[in-house]
């Protein structure tokens, strides 16, 4: 979507004020939507970003070391002024799942205006799930014992 700079006067949040004249700022979507991601992992007890079959594929992805997709998992609806943003996100467990939305939804307002310039109208979160680490398995007391040995 094509942002379309203020008139003088009306800056967004402090933004300097554009120069007549000399052309326009297009942010699009995807940009948007990584500003957003990357706030929302940046936010202590986000496991992960999306849901379903996006994560698995983010595994896979992960495990071949290909690069990270920040956008996975994160919507934003930019408009001329204004943008909306919804994430989906999978919490760590023992996480307290209302502040954890008010958290990542707080980061990203502030990511968004800062770094975007746009105003946030509105930052939807949905828990689609949570993690549990599976259980450590406890290794063989004599093991440890033998491997020094050795």
């Amino acid at each position: 979507m094509e942002y379309q700079n203020p008139q003088p006067g009306q800056g967004v949040h402090g933004a300097a004020a554009p120069v007549p004249g000399l052309g326009r700022t297009v942010i699009s979507e995807t940009a948007v939507a990584k500003v957003a991601g990357i706030a929302a992992r940046a936010v202590p007890g986000v496991y992960s970003l999306g849901s379903g079959p996006s994560r698995a594929l983010g595994a896979i992805r992960d495990a071949v070391g290909s690069s990270t997709d920040h956008a996975a998992g994160v919507h934003a609806e930019v408009g001329e002024t204004q943008v909306a943003v919804d994430i989906n996100l999978v919490a760590s467990y023992g996480t307290p799942l209302h502040a954890l939305a008010n958290q990542v939804r707080a980061a990203v307002y502030r990511a968004v205006e800062e770094l975007v310039g746009l105003q946030v109208i509105e930052v939807n979160v949905e828990v689609t799930d949570v993690y549990v680490p599976p259980p450590v398995k406890p290794s063989p007391a004599g093991t440890t014992e033998r491997e020094a040995l050795l």
